[in-house]
């Protein structure tokens, strides 16, 4: 099974913002990045449920919101905003936008060339391009324990870690390669608790991977979730997921 046929991720609004609010929680640094100005035109990459894209429509920027989930984008125009349903390896836009942000999307997009692409198009001469996404060495101890099942299984190996997690290098490359000069750029270790548990990020996060075990996912899940108590559930039955994020600000030329 190939990536442009393997099952998709699809998203429940309600659920992530139960399991998964962290996410936009902990934007502060790449929003500081950002540093987004009243009366610019931004394009908010995988905008989710909105959260961040009405934050910065409410610092004054004139905010356009895209994601491939057809629920996260009736949530955010339930909040009127402008949002859209778009793939981000397909961007349509042509030179529209002052700055492209993205927070925890770019890592579900595995065709990378395709995005930043797509992002040169969408930016005015000279706009700047701020994202956070999973970096080289992210749920690196999720991804084992996932794949381990995969093997004792024998099941798709290839749900158990779908994500593109680059390290600087090889992410620098890219942008450089499509016209970019990029200011700044790093890898970021950032522990997260998991407030309502790994079973439940689990669920969320790799749905597709569950999916294939039909009623036996609760114990595939379990399974899993035994794997990783050793290295990330604390004595008091705290769970943290073991994140690292690539932060990067790079300006088209």
């Amino acid at each position: 099974m190939t990536a442009d046929t393997a099952p998709r991720q699809t998203w429940s609004a309600s659920s992530y913002d139960t399991h998964a609010r962290f996410v936009s929680d902990l934007a502060g640094g790449v929003l500081d990045w950002l540093s987004a100005r009243k009366g610019e035109r931004i394009l908010d990459l995988g905008c989710g449920d909105g959260v961040l894209t009405a934050d910065l429509a409410a610092r004054g920027a004139k905010m356009v919101g895209v994601d491939s989930s057809e629920d996260f984008v009736t949530t955010c125009k339930a909040l009127g905003l402008d949002a859209r349903l778009m793939d981000g390896e397909d961007l349509t836009f042509e030179s529209e936008f002052d700055a492209v942000f993205s927070n925890a999307a770019l890592h579900w997009m595995t065709r990378p060339e395709r995005v930043v692409a797509g992002v040169r198009r969408a930016l005015k001469p000279g706009g700047r391009f701020v994202a956070e996404f999973g970096g080289h060495g992210n749920v690196a101890a999720i991804m084992t324990a996932l794949e381990a099942v995969a093997r004792g299984h024998d099941v798709d190996r290839a749900l158990a870690h779908p994500w593109y997690f680059p390290t600087t290098e090889a992410y620098q490359a890219i942008l450089e390669k499509h016209g970019f000069e990029v200011k700044r750029i790093a890898l970021i270790p950032r522990p997260t608790r998991l407030k309502t548990g790994m079973a439940a990020w689990l669920s969320v996060f790799r749905q597709p991977f569950f999916a294939q075990f039909g009623a036996r996912a609760d114990e595939v899940v379990r399974e899993t979730e035994d794997l990783l108590r050793v290295a990330l559930c604390d004595d008091a039955g705290n769970w943290t997921a073991d994140y690292v994020r690539l932060r990067v600000e790079a300006k088209k030329l």
